[in-house]
């Protein structure tokens, strides 16, 4: 059986407790070295064989999870975050049902999630935005036509941004053309939730600049959008005068 494991942000307590309990039971461990925190792994039995997929290749890393099988030994396929984000996970699960191998997905705290949590923010505000588009710029890897920067940011959405940091100038400028204003706040986080973590906090206009500064060029996330202000309604959810199938509004009537 093959694990595919979201290992979180970085932070080592923010794996879920099932695939913790996976990788100390794993056979073989095969993690994506260049992004997950090694010390996801410190409690691996001491007979695991260890495979850091930084260097290895789509066909090397299947044969090492299809000798396992063979073995019957249970392999730990280790990704950052959430392994259905940006985690190139698909090919792998077309490649072990072709094989017959039984695989299964244990979701993970996602680094989206821990930049809200270090930003001390929530993405959807009422009256401000209830929608969080997830995206990335074209790199080595292109993006569909339609989901280009500028047409997405026509939304006015709360959007984060994975993967384009390095081209931080060119997305600030797209962002705007695509209708943002030059004075939306901004912001960019540096390995969310790990000891290294870095916050540039700025506006459209001036993000780049900042960030550039701030010498951070990989792994982190651009986030944009109004949430990052202090302007938002109140819950309904909460509201005295609203009520729900659990409250009743104050000063409402029974009914019946």
């Amino acid at each position: 059986m093959v694990y595919f494991i979201g290992a979180g942000p970085g932070d080592p307590e923010l794996i879920t407790v099932k695939g913790k309990r996976l990788i100390k039971e794993a056979d073989i461990i095969i993690y994506a070295g260049s992004l997950v925190n090694p010390q996801v792994l410190t409690e691996v039995k001491p007979e695991a064989v260890v495979y850091n997929s930084a260097s290895m290749t789509l066909p090397q890393v299947i044969k090492v999870m299809e000798q396992g099988e063979r073995r019957g030994q249970m392999t730990a396929r280790v990704h950052t975050g959430d392994p259905s984000l940006y985690g190139a996970i698909r090919e792998q699960m077309a490649e072990l049902e072709k094989l017959g191998i039984g695989y299964e997905v244990v979701p993970g705290v996602s680094s989206f999630l821990a930049v809200a949590a270090s930003l001390k923010k929530e993405y959807t505000l009422p009256g401000v935005s209830q929608t969080v588009i997830l995206t990335r710029m074209e790199g080595r890897t292109p993006v569909p036509e339609e989901e280009q920067i500028e047409r997405l940011a026509c939304h006015g959405a709360t959007m984060v941004i994975f993967l384009s940091v390095g081209q931080i100038g060119e997305l600030c400028r797209r962002l705007e053309k695509g209708g943002y204003r030059a004075n939306t706040p901004a912001a960019v986080v540096y390995k969310a939730s790990w000891k290294e973590e870095k916050i540039v906090r700025g506006i459209l206009a001036d993000l780049a600049q900042k960030v550039e500064a701030a010498g951070i060029r990989k792994t982190a996330l651009v986030v944009v959008g109004e949430f990052l202000g202090d302007n938002f309604s109140l819950s309904r959810l909460y509201d005295e005068e609203f009520s729900h199938e659990y409250r009743k509004a104050v000063g409402e009537a029974p009914k019946g």
